[in-house]
This record gives C-alpha cells, structure tokens and sequence, in this order.
C-alpha cells in the first residue's frame, strides 16, 4: 500500500501542467514588451519562491516521520 502511494505522489509530481503564476498587474505590464524573456523570468523566480516552502514543510514532515517510525522500532 505504501509504495503503490509513493508511485502516485511521484506520479502527480513529475506530471505536471505548465502554469503562468503571474499577477494581473505583472501580466499587464510585461505583455507589452515583444520578447517576453522579461515575463518568462519573473515566472520562474515566481514559481521558485512558491515552492520553497513546500519543500521545507515536506523536509520537516519526512523528519518527524523517521523520528516516530525509529521510535517505535525501538518500544517493539
């Protein structure tokens, strides 16, 4: 059962929909410049502040997991 909800959790992560993650004000002002690698950037720096802490909480979460599942090796 654990690793068929890995496979899954792994699955919806690597298959994922490209998204646009800007404000309207954002969109607005860079639709007007002609080579759009200004709105591309501001995606990604977008994107990549929107993920940190993801990634943290989920580190936080894995660590707590191994610190209960070790604690109950050792009562058994």
């Amino acid at each position: 059962m654990n690793k068929k909800i890995l496979l899954i959790s792994l699955l919806l992560v690597w298959v994922t929909l490209p998204v646009d993650a800007q404000c309207a004000m954002c969109r607005a002002v860079l639709e007007s410049e002609e080579s759009g690698a200004a709105a591309k950037g501001i995606n990604n720096g977008i994107i990549y502040l929107m993920l940190i802490p993801y990634i943290l909480v989920g580190g936080i979460g894995y660590a707590i997991y191994r610190l209960l599942k070790k604690s109950r090796r050792t009562n058994n």
